[in-house]
């Protein structure tokens, strides 16, 4: 009896044995079928993350996205370094990460500039969509329209009064800037022409606004806040959709008397096109832990800026809905055929 049930021992080791090794052919089997791509999504990130930035570093932009990167390195658990690739109003730093691996680690810090350049640039190769991708809307502001005392107007009613009696002159960062399209927005709602002024940055054209060279302007609120409180500018209105914590009694352009009308500068970030979406992901839920931050929060309020939290889906939508709310604007003015 003992030597009939030995065999038997035998056959169940060997069955046992065999079952274990078919067990690791298939998990080697499996990993083979995953593929490096999706084990390097699995370990994302495992190396450090490009930031790029395409403007100079010390402005709104480069100071938001370095402190929002950090506590998104902080969350990822890799450093997020801030790249500075400027030139071509943030064309440059586009076409780089839209020529980037698209695995995750170059990003981009995308602004309002972003979806107006895909109509006004002639030299921007990249297309939303196509070659890059929305990951997470950061920030935005609202624009507050500021004029020089001697206009003698307070109000959103005596200024429009008097643009339409008179001549007025107002200040832009550069064609194609914010500032400008903003004011040309304006000019087509309120039925009002006023005249471009054009200069190499804000703190040109606010110098010229201060000393009452021209006469009026759409700027960022940070930069021109103490001006008001001063008495060097006149604030009239804001561009947002509420009124701005920065100036609590000011109307919106929409509440004073111009229904429809809205603006906002606005950071987001994006990515190379085909970049694996478990990787967006991971990427787009550190970006909304960051401006959720104390110390983010923080440097958002000195800039004049306000978190603006979104899905993957919802920061696609409402780029695309930015890009042809600006396209119309640069066609409808023929800016984009200069």
């Amino acid at each position: 009896m003992m030597h009939a049930e030995q065999p038997l021992r035998e056959r169940g080791r060997r069955f046992e044995w065999k079952r274990m090794a078919l067990a690791a052919v298939a998990l080697l089997a499996g990993s083979a079928v995953m593929g490096p791509a999706a084990l390097a999504q699995s370990e994302f990130p495992n190396k450090p993350i490009h930031f790029v930035v395409g403007f100079a570093a010390g402005g709104p932009s480069d100071l938001i996205s370095r402190v929002i990167g950090a506590k998104m390195g902080e969350a990822l658990g890799q450093q997020v370094v801030v790249e500075n690739r400027t030139g071509a109003g943030g064309t440059v730093a586009t076409d780089y990460v839209a020529r980037s691996e698209p695995d995750g680690y170059t990003i981009l810090s995308a602004s309002t500039a972003n979806a107006s350049n895909e109509t006004l640039s002639k030299s921007l190769q990249a297309r939303f969509g196509k070659d890059i991708v929305g990951v997470a809307a950061l920030a935005q502001t609202a624009n507050v329209l500021v004029v020089h005392p001697s206009l003698g107007v307070k109000t959103y009613a005596e200024f429009i009064a008097l643009a339409k009696k008179k001549e007025l002159l107002y200040a832009t960062a550069g064609v194609g800037s914010s500032t400008h399209l903003t004011n040309e927005l304006f000019n087509t709602m309120a039925g009002v022409k006023t005249v471009p002024v054009h200069y190499r940055g804000g703190g040109d054209a606010l110098k010229d606004l201060i000393s009452g060279q021209v006469n009026m302007m759409f700027s960022s609120i940070a930069p021109v806040l103490s001006l008001v409180q001063q008495g060097k500018l006149v604030a009239i209105a804001t561009t947002g959709s509420k009124r701005d914590a920065a100036f609590p009694d000011l109307p919106t352009i929409a509440e004073a008397g111009l229904p429809g009308f809205e603006t906002q500068l606005w950071i987001g970030i994006i990515a190379r096109a085909g970049t694996p979406k478990p990787v967006i992901d991971k990427l787009a839920e550190a970006a909304g832990k960051a401006v959720r931050d104390p110390t983010v929060l923080a440097v958002l309020g000195k800039q004049g800026f306000e978190p603006l939290v979104m899905s993957v889906e919802q920061f696609d939508a409402f780029y695309r809905a930015e890009r042809d709310k600006w396209g119309k604007v640069i066609k409808d003015t023929g800016m984009d055929k200069n």
